[in-house]
């Protein structure tokens, strides 16, 4: 059993907790205008893009020093041309999603205006 004493304190820990949330003033949202979300989009999707970019990049120099120091090895040629492969795979779909994001953005700013 809880003592009187513990069931007193969970009564006034809980008051604590509750008084500023009941007292604080209802907080409204601004009004977003669509110019500032456009452009934070924007922003965000430059972002990735560069860094995933970045990325295919630092595996295309992977591949590329792993090719060339391959020394004729079928293994490590065959794994230095998957790298490749695939970082280019990789970096076509970063720009694809780059200019599809764009265009989707601009149809999106032209039909509920700017």
């Amino acid at each position: 059993m809880i003592r009187s004493s513990t069931k007193y304190q969970i009564v006034i820990l809980v008051m604590a907790a509750a008084i500023p949330l009941l007292l604080a003033p209802p907080a409204f949202a601004a009004s977003a205008d669509i110019t500032q979300v456009d452009n934070f989009i924007r922003n965000v999707i430059k972002v990735i893009a560069g860094l995933a970019g970045l990325i295919a990049t630092g595996f295309f120099v992977i591949g590329g020093f792993s090719y060339i120091m391959s020394s004729g090895n079928p293994e490590h040629l065959d794994k230095a041309k998957r790298t490749l492969l695939w970082s280019g795979i990789g970096l076509a779909i970063v720009i694809a999603a780059f200019v599809l994001s764009n265009i989707v953005t601009t149809i999106a700013t032209d039909a509920f205006g700017s």
